[in-house]
């Protein structure tokens, strides 16, 4: 296992304002909202507000408890009434977590990979990549289970799309990671960021056959998120979005 710590800054970096208020919002979205309702029997932001890939793909808003099967336990869980129309959940459940290994972990990787694209893309492109990629890595995990009523929340399907671009654009950089939890090296950008895909997309290769039986981690999210930002960040080497965005900045006196 390896754990970043660190990576290998463009020369005349400035502080990323992007990634700095994604991560203010991911923060007061945890502590104002979710935290208030950890630990009660009834969470109604936290259930209500969550991707539940049922909701979407029947277009409804479960508002009562349901019962589904983990294990060999039958399991009840508390859904609450969510956002109209019941989609805008793919886009809440981006900002939301589990608990604080959940949001430090990953705000963690947004922080140290985030500046470096935000400055390529600029504030409209990345932001644009980071919505995107949230959408594609939620229908990601919602396709292969159209019917399941596990709820999905979390920013890391998001923030696997950042990654995806860094890879593309800085193959080559040098990332500081921890080995065996306490190591520090440093190695390339396509070993330390190859390495977390390559765990991600066996895990998630292993979750396309499994139903409401199996809950955890949302490896396929981390997949598709992933794949849509290794993408853009090709495109924007080809110079397509990096013309586009910097016009558009131009034009609107956006921050680059």
């Amino acid at each position: 296992m390896i754990f970043p710590i660190g990576d290998e800054n463009e020369p005349g970096s400035r502080w990323p304002p992007v990634t700095i208020l994604i991560i203010l919002v991911n923060f007061a979205v945890f502590l104002f909202l979710q935290l208030p309702e950890s630990g009660q029997e009834h969470q109604p932001f936290t259930y209500g507000y969550s991707t539940i890939p049922y909701e979407i793909t029947h277009n409804v808003d479960i508002v009562k408890p349901e019962v589904i099967t983990i294990g060999d336990e039958k399991v009840e869980i508390d859904e609450a009434p969510g956002p109209s129309p019941i989609w805008l959940t793919i886009f809440t459940s981006m900002f939301m977590h589990g608990g604080w290994l959940h949001i430090l972990g990953n705000m963690w990787f947004l922080w140290i990979f985030g500046d470096n694209v935000e400055r390529r893309f600029g504030t409209v492109g990345y932001i644009f990549l980071y919505l995107a990629a949230g959408v594609v890595a939620a229908f990601a995990q919602i396709l292969p289970q159209p019917n399941s009523l596990i709820p999905s929340l979390g920013a890391s399907g998001a923030i696997a799309g950042v990654l995806g671009a860094y890879l593309a654009l800085f193959p080559g950089n040098r990332v500081w990671v921890l080995i065996f939890r306490f190591i520090p090296i440093a190695v390339p950008a396509i070993i330390a960021i190859g390495l977390w895909f390559l765990l991600n997309l066996i895990s998630g290769l292993g979750q396309i056959a499994v139903t409401e039986q199996t809950g955890g981690v949302a490896y396929l999210a981390h997949v598709g998120g992933f794949i849509f930002g290794l993408i853009a960040g090709f495109v924007y080497r080809g110079g397509g979005i990096g013309r586009a965005t910097r016009q558009l900045g131009q034009g609107s006196g956006g921050v680059r």
